[in-house]
């Protein structure tokens, strides 16, 4: 009995480009002389360097530790000694460098020792610090550690686990080659997944325009111990997308500011799902992936590529053209233009596609908006682009919100469809962007205002703790005159005939009274602070001291005997 589909709103049907580079066996790319390892390459915390320029490194060996609890390791893809720590290209829209190790490979590739681990029997809680220090992320795009997704949390239990081999980008192939050909290592993956999650049901969904994939996964998923359902699912851009996807494969949709955890599902790519096996199974950190090289080269294929590979060496290796017109990291749709073809592969690099202007001939020049509402239709996030567009353009941020602009998942369906050229998804991006910075400075000034107002109260309880002991000491200093002109009066008033023991036991007297009003002013001087919301030890420790403290004031004032009432 074939499973009853769902069909989301939107979506569009651009050319698939995929026959380009599908049709050709996956090759390993060759050993760079130098590997330039990123320290952010997931959301989250960048991971903190562990290791120092001139060190020798391993192939696997931990060269940045997470740093967080969102956050994952980083590793050396190879052997070699680290050469630079610090600022270099990246693969990022803005262009901006960010911090990265680099090696210097020696050729050698020699390993770190590395063993499987029992992941049965490790606590979840242990187990998922494991994959995080073996720097799993999300290889779908999102690059999420996978550590934080694979812990389903006490209130947010996930039955269902979705495993995502949808690639409905044109031109992108790796999942649909890594499904041809390590379907076994795939799901040996999503066992694992399945141990931590506790998830009863487990769906694969390809797009029907991969049938060697939907075979091999099929026949991997037949040898298993537990059952797994694998979905043929329309081909659709945006079909492949986490929410497109879930509404897909079980008719339900996150709602608007929520994950899929809050309705009990999680979604993890096929890479990811390979990468957890060869992390579990052989005590391999993720330092490679398949990356789809492909457009305006000689021979378009998907490539093993070691994190930290130079772009241009699998370019290279697919066959460099003349005419080239840029590159993009990812795919026509929701790739990214590269600023330098020396950036590294990193993590999130699914594809490199190089432009030419015969496959990607410039767009005309934008024209105002004429309302048609085509961009509307072809929204899979159910929104009103061209009300985003109004407001990220007039700079109304806080309108844009309104209209949900974050839920906007930013796959390019409505600048596809534009009749007037306008490109929509750089206005959304714009106005997230602004937003961002705005609420950056704004927890930036109220982090200022808490610390002056704090250092205002600070400087105010200083001033009134001065007055306070100034005030005490200026009252010890009156009771202490007075006691010593008493004393001197009383002294002067005592007849010489009481005898000189009589004068002595005066006199001691005298100096005890004198001791006790001097400790009574010492003790003003020095009142107790942060003595409310004490815990009962606390305070009974302090009744204790002051139970001693009242006993020996009670002793100091009984009588002296003199030495006559002693005789």
């Amino acid at each position: 009995m074939s499973r009853e589909l769902f069909r989301f709103k939107g979506g569009v049907h651009p050319p698939e480009h995929k026959s380009e580079s599908n049709t050709r066996p996956v090759h390993a790319a060759p050993l760079p002389r130098k590997l330039v390892i990123p320290l952010r390459q997931h959301i989250g915390n960048p991971a903190r360097p562990v290791v120092e320029v001139g060190d020798r490194v391993l192939k696997g060996q931990l060269i940045g530790a997470a740093d967080g609890y969102i956050s994952a390791a980083v590793h050396a893809s190879s052997s070699g000694i680290v050469s630079a720590i610090g600022p270099a290209a990246i693969p990022h829209a803005s262009g901006l460098p960010d911090e990265c190790i680099t090696i210097e490979t020696d050729g050698r590739d020699e390993w770190i020792d590395h063993a499987p681990i029992d992941y049965r029997a490790l606590e979840p809680a242990e187990l998922r610090m494991r994959l995080r220090d073996m720097g799993l992320a999300g290889l779908g795009g999102a690059v999420f550690p996978s550590a934080v997704k694979l812990d389903p949390g006490a209130t947010h239990p996930c039955p269902t686990l979705i495993l995502n081999g949808g690639e409905c980008e044109p031109w992108i192939t790796c999942d649909d080659m890594l499904m041809r050909t390590r379907a076994d290592d795939i799901l040996q993956g999503v066992a694992v997944m399945r141990h931590l999650l506790g998830s009863t049901e487990i769906l694969v969904g390809i797009e029907d325009n991969k049938p060697e994939a939907l075979a091999s996964m099929r026949f991997a998923a037949a040898k298993l111990d537990f059952a797994i359902e694998v979905v043929a699912v329309p081909s659709i851009y945006p079909g492949g997308g986490a929410k497109q996807l879930i509404e897909t494969l079980t008719g339900k949709q996150v709602p608007s500011g929520k994950l899929s955890t809050d309705i009990g599902i999680q979604v993890f790519n096929v890479g990811t799902a390979y990468a957890l096996a060869r992390a579990v199974h052989h005590g391999e950190p993720l330092i490679s992936r398949l990356v789809t090289v492909t457009g305006h080269v000689l021979r378009p294929q998907n490539v093993e590529a070691l994190i930290g590979t130079p772009m241009q060496v699998l370019i290279d290796l697919a066959g460099d053209r003349d005419g080239t017109t840029g590159v993009l990291m990812g795919g026509p749709m929701m790739g990214m233009p590269m600023p330098d073809l020396e950036v590294p592969v990193v993590k999130a690099t699914n594809c490199i596609l190089v432009k030419s202007k015969e496959l990607f001939p410039p767009l005309p020049s934008a024209l105002p908006c004429i309302r048609c509402t085509r961009c509307a239709d072809a929204c899979p996030a159910e929104l009103q682009p061209q009300e985003l567009f109004r407001f990220a353009k007039a700079g109304d941020f806080g309108r844009a919100q309104e209209y949900h602009l974050f839920d906007c998942i930013e796959c390019g369906c409505c600048s596809y469809v534009c009749p007037s050229h306008i490109p929509l998804v750089d206005f959304y991006r714009y106005a997230k962007s602004e937003i961002w910075a705005r609420e950056k400075e704004k927890r930036a000034a109220d982090l200022a205002r808490e610390r002056h107002e704090f250092r205002q109260f600070r400087l105010e309880r200083e001033k009134k703790e001065k007055a306070e002991k100034l005030a005490a000491k200026a009252q010890a200093a009156r009771a202490q005159a007075a006691l010593d002109q008493a004393q001197r009066a009383e002294l002067a008033a005592t007849p010489a005939a009481e005898g000189t023991a009589q004068s002595d036991a005066d006199a001691k007297k005298a100096l005890i009274a004198a001791a006790l009003a001097r400790a009574q002013a010492k003790k003003a001087e020095v009142a107790p602070k942060n003595v409310d919301h004490l815990s009962p030890d606390k305070q009974r420790e302090i009744e204790e001291i002051e139970a001693r403290r009242a006993k020996i004031r009670e002793l100091a004032r009984q009588p002296l005997e003199t030495d006559e009432n002693k005789s």
